[in-house]
C-alpha cells in the first residue's frame, strides 16, 4: 500500500505533463505538394524557347516520365534533323576520301599535302556535325527527373508562354507543407507526428515532420476566418505523408494540419526524445 502511494505522485506528474502538452498541439493551414514542389518545364536552355512552337507532345497529363525522356519536340526539329542527316552524309564521304588517300599514299600515288587536305575536310565535317547534333538536341524537350505530368500548358501548334510547356511532380512522395506561425516554430522538431485533414478527403492522413524551412516568410495559405492575420510571419514545415497515393491527385489542395507534441512516445523518433 505504501509503495502504491509513492507511485501516485509520479503518475500524476507524467499525466499532468501530457495534459499540458496536449494544449500545445500546433495547428495551421497548409497545402499538399509533391516532393521538391512542382517543376515547371520550360524547355532546353539556349534553345530559343521564347515564342517557340510545339510540334509534337510525347506524353499526356497523368503519365509518368523517366529522367531524360523526350516529352515534346519543337517545330524546328524537322529542319535541324535534316541538317544532321545532310552532315552525316558529308562525314561519310569525307571518311571514304581519307581512306582512299591513305591507300594512295601507301602506293606513293598521292602527296602528303593532299592527304592532309582530306583529313582537314573530315575534321571540319565532324565539327559541323557535332554542332548540328547539339542544335537538334535543343529542339527536344526532356524531363529533368522521374515524375508525373500534372498539367500541360502548351499543345502542338501553340507557342510556349511564360508558364512553360508543362508541370511535373513526384506525386509518389507527397508532402503537407504547414505554414506555422513564427511564435510556434520553436515547439516543432523533426520527427514529430502530424495529422492532416481536408473537406475533400474522406479519411484523416498522418505523416511525420521531415524538414523545417530555414527562413521566415509571409502567410501564403489563407483560410476562411475573417479575423485571421493575412500578413502573419510563418515558417514552412514539410511533413512527409504516410499514404502519398491517397492524395496524389490533389497537388496544391488546402489542408488543416495538426502537429502533435512529443509526449509519452506518441511522436517518438529522432526528433522526439
Amino acid at each position: 500500500m505504501r509503495r502504491e502511494s509513492k507511485l501516485l505522485p509520479i503518475i500524476f506528474i507524467v499525466f499532468s505533463f501530457c495534459a499540458v502538452a496536449e494544449e500545445r498541439v500546433v495547428s495551421s493551414l497548409g497545402r499538399l505538394e509533391p516532393e521538391n514542389g512542382v517543376v515547371q518545364l520550360a524547355g532546353p536552355s539556349g534553345g530559343g524557347m521564347t515564342g517557340a512552337v510545339i510540334k509534337t507532345l510525347q506524353v499526356a497529363e497523368g503519365d509518368w516520365v523517366e529522367k531524360d525522356q523526350v516529352v515534346a519536340r519543337l517545330d524546328s526539329y524537322d529542319l535541324r534533323s535534316a541538317e544532321v542527316a545532310r552532315l552525316n552524309a558529308i562525314v561519310a564521304n569525307a571518311r571514304n576520301e581519307v581512306t582512299r588517300q591513305k591507300d594512295l599514299d601507301r602506293s606513293s600515288l598521292t602527296s602528303k599535302v593532299k592527304l592532309d587536305e582530306t583529313q582537314l575536310n573530315l575534321d571540319i565535317a565532324l565539327a559541323d556535325l557535332a554542332a548540328a547534333e547539339a542544335s537538334l538536341e535543343l529542339a527536344l524537350v526532356r524531363a529533368p527527373l522521374r515524375a508525373q505530368v500534372l498539367e500541360i500548358h502548351a499543345h502542338p501548334g501553340e507557342r510556349v508562354g511564360p508558364e512553360g510547356i508543362m508541370e511535373l511532380g513526384r506525386t509518389d512522395r507527397m508532402y503537407a507543407v504547414a505554414e506555422v506561425y513564427e511564435t510556434d516554430i520553436t515547439g516543432i522538431k523533426v520527427g514529430q507526428l502530424a495529422t492532416i485533414q481536408a473537406p475533400a478527403m474522406s479519411t484523416e492522413l498522418t505523416g511525420k515532420v521531415e524538414r523545417i524551412a530555414l527562413k521566415v516568410g509571409r502567410l501564403d495559405v489563407v483560410g476562411t476566418d475573417p479575423v485571421a492575420k493575412t500578413d502573419a510571419r510563418v515558417v514552412e514545415v514539410f511533413i512527409l505523408l504516410d499514404d502519398s497515393e491517397a492524395v496524389s491527385r490533389f497537388t496544391n489542395m488546402q489542408v488543416k494540419v495538426e502537429i502533435q507534441p512529443c509526449c509519452l512516445g506518441r511522436s517518438r523518433s529522432a526528433g522526439c526524445s
